[in-house]
């Protein structure tokens, strides 16, 4: 079980008091997903041109958030940045005392965070000869995903993704940005929680495992923003104004199964 904390922002000019709130709200969704995990956390910040910074340790979030190199990279939010992404880690497979299994993870062009655990990865990383960095089972996830490249899919990115996911055997909830089109969010859910909110005095959409902390932090209509599993979903963070919490695409997944073999 781990956390997973997200905003997609729509990259535009906010007063220093908003973004004050967003980064705060930030903070607070990774310390109340602590309990889902505490034996690391990380965080990622992702500009529109997909540079981005990341930190992570093998601690809990409450010692990574009071952590200088936690707030200079919190500091580096500002009207260029499209999505921050946050984790909460209990290990499935990979020790936390090698950094590199921890969250967020790096998987060529993508940066993602994953709760669950896939039962294949050692035998799809055998079979399709992917570069690995780590033990964790969740790099698997984004190394298919790095397979497929979005500037070469304009129309059919996510399906493309879908197909290379169904090979996998387990469950799982993601979060993931390919810096060859950072400014769009691919989400998937299967068997995993993961929930919610568009915040639209902010141009902001919020992301948790913790259904409990969007509904504090935003209020009762949080009860109805649940995402349904078996299913990913793209968002583009320059159409957030339009679209809101509505998806670009959304599209069935089908993994292989949920039980270990």
């Amino acid at each position: 079980m781990c956390g997973l904390t997200g905003v997609l922002l729509y990259p535009t000019s906010r007063s220093p008091e908003t973004w004050e709130e967003i980064k705060k709200i930030a903070t607070a969704n990774l310390l109340f997903n602590e309990e889902r995990g505490r034996e690391a956390a990380g965080i990622a910040v992702i500009q529109s041109d997909g540079r981005y910074q990341l930190f992570k340790q093998p601690v809990p979030a409450s010692e990574l958030v009071e952590m200088e190199d936690y707030r200079r990279v919190l500091d580096t939010v500002g009207d260029e940045t499209v999505c921050i992404l946050g984790h909460t880690r209990a290990p499935t497979k990979g020790s936390r005392w090698r950094n590199v299994n921890n969250h967020p993870l790096i998987a060529g062009h993508v940066i993602g965070i994953h709760n669950g655990v896939i039962y294949n990865d050692d035998l799809l990383f055998d079979q399709l000869q992917l570069p690995r960095a780590g033990e964790v089972d969740s790099e698997i996830i984004f190394r298919l995903q790095d397979t497929v490249n979005p500037l070469l899919h304009p129309d059919d990115y996510p399906e493309a993704v879908g197909e290379k996911i169904n090979l996998l055997h387990g469950r799982f909830a993601t979060l993931s940005v390919d810096t060859r089109k950072p400014q769009c969010l691919l989400v998937m859910k299967h068997l995993q929680p993961l929930c919610l909110h568009y915040e639209q005095e902010w141009e902001s959409l919020f992301f948790s495992s913790r259904y409990l902390f969007l509904r504090k932090a935003f209020g009762r209509a949080v009860v109805t923003e649940a995402l349904d599993s078996g299913r990913g979903y793209y968002f583009d963070a320059q159409q957030l104004p339009q679209h809101g919490n509505q998806p670009m695409h959304s599209f069935a997944i089908n993994p292989q199964g949920t039980q270990s073999p």
